[in-house]
């Protein structure tokens, strides 16, 4: 991988350590909240608290990173990481467990929480030449999503632990937020070894003012479609599909692990596939021709007559529904200019995680009150909205290698 950078390399590192750490986390999670006593309306209330206080960290930490330093914001959404898993290793009771969630770093889905992300996604186009910009985040996708597969079979781990060393499932359940809080030292580790290569280039920093300028249209009609798709993902974030297997089906963490693993490397390959069909019919037709048959059967799940079947829709679904992510990374970061990629990233990220962050709660309720198919419902459907919408509107728009 020539065209790669050092740095690009300690970036895609950094995330697969991370990744590893959210794919056992959101397994667990919601099954080790039920342990400690909470209610289902609780369980949703503190993904919903991760998930708004995530996007909060993310405009922060945007609007500082071109003026303190990209590196310098990355390392403290690692100490939080670190803290919040001590937090939650620690304690039990929901006040606190709430209070832990706002540092907006647990693990509540497989893919990104916190800030990283959108640091990330405008250092990586700096760590390689445009030609290979969409290639490398579907590496870093690919890498991340393998990491998240072997993290979700690492959830069998408490099983293994209560069998084998005897431990109750609380202890073995607290002994994985531990790790967890290792994990995010590791991370806090690689960022200490970035260049400023990635960092916005000086002449840059002084001569213009964060925000958006001649790409603000373009990113606010992104941004709202990107809220659209993230509130119907917020339904069925991966610890609730975990919690949704175990309501069901009577699932437990030694069936979620594999269950979540053979997830991660359905994701891990489609984002290959990915990177080399939009080489081939573009980057907005793999986003949504893909995306479109995901959402019918994500809706086909809970009609599932069995557990094994279930399980098949899962990784169906999974097969197909990551493919708009490094394409989405790449389109987003390529019909901007290079200095409002921070400001584009920030927004499309922040409104990507406070419309995530609504729905968790709502569909805790729902599980408990109405139905517990009811989510999955409702996240395909509005999920199929946001692939028409954005064909329709984004279907003319070309990044530069796709124009002729």
């Amino acid at each position: 991988m020539a065209w790669l950078s050092s740095d690009g390399r300690f970036i895609v590192a950094a995330r697969a350590v991370r990744t590893f750490a959210y794919g056992y986390l959101s397994v667990l999670l919601g099954v080790y909240l039920e342990e400690v006593g909470l209610a289902p309306w609780q369980i949703g209330t503190v993904l919903t608290a991760t998930l708004a206080s995530s996007a909060g960290l993310t405009v922060v930490f945007s609007l500082l990173a071109d003026q303190y330093g990209r590196r310098r914001m990355l390392a403290l959404s690692a100490m939080l990481m670190a803290i919040a898993g001590a937090v939650f290793a620690t304690a039990s009771r929901y006040p606190v467990l709430l209070l832990a969630a706002l540092t907006g770093t647990v693990g509540a889905t497989s893919t990104e929480v916190g800030p990283f992300l959108s640091l990330e996604q405008v250092a990586l186009p700096q760590t390689s030449d445009p030609p290979h910009r969409t290639m490398v985040f579907s590496l870093y996708n690919t890498t991340a999503a393998v990491a998240g597969a072997i993290g979700a079979l690492f959830a069998a781990a408490p099983t293994v632990m209560e069998r084998w060393i005897g431990w109750e499932p609380i202890t073995a359940l607290r002994a994985m937020f531990g790790l967890y809080t290792g994990l995010a030292l590791c991370v806090l580790f690689l960022f200490t070894r970035l260049s400023s290569r990635v960092e916005l280039p000086a002449l840059d920093r002084s001569t213009r003012r964060p925000g958006l300028g001649a790409s603000k249209g373009i990113v606010v009609r992104l941004a709202a479609l990107f809220a659209l798709d993230s509130l119907a993902g917020g339904f069925v974030v991966q610890s609730l599909i975990a919690y949704w297997l175990h309501l069901r089906w009577g699932a437990g963490p030694g069936l979620l692990g594999p269950v979540f693993f053979g997830i991660g490397l359905m994701q891990a390959g489609s984002f290959l596939v990915a990177g080399k069909l939009a080489g081939r019919i573009g980057l907005i037709n793999t986003m949504v021709f893909t995306h479109l048959p995901s959402d019918v059967l994500l809706m086909l799940i809970p009609a599932a007559p069995s557990l094994p079947w279930a399980i098949v829709l899962l990784l169906a679904r999974h097969a197909l529904s990551q493919m708009d992510v490094p394409t989405r990374q790449s389109y987003t970061m390529a019909v901007v200019a290079p200095e409002e990629r921070t400001a584009t990233a920030a927004t499309t990220n922040v409104v990507r995680n406070v419309a995530q962050a609504i729905t968790p709660a709502l569909s805790g309720a729902a599980m408990q009150t109405i139905a517990l198919g009811l989510p999955f419902m409702l996240a395909g459907g509005l999920k199929i909205v946001y692939d028409l919408l954005l064909y329709f509107m984004f279907r003319r728009i070309h990044p530069p290698e796709e124009q002729t």
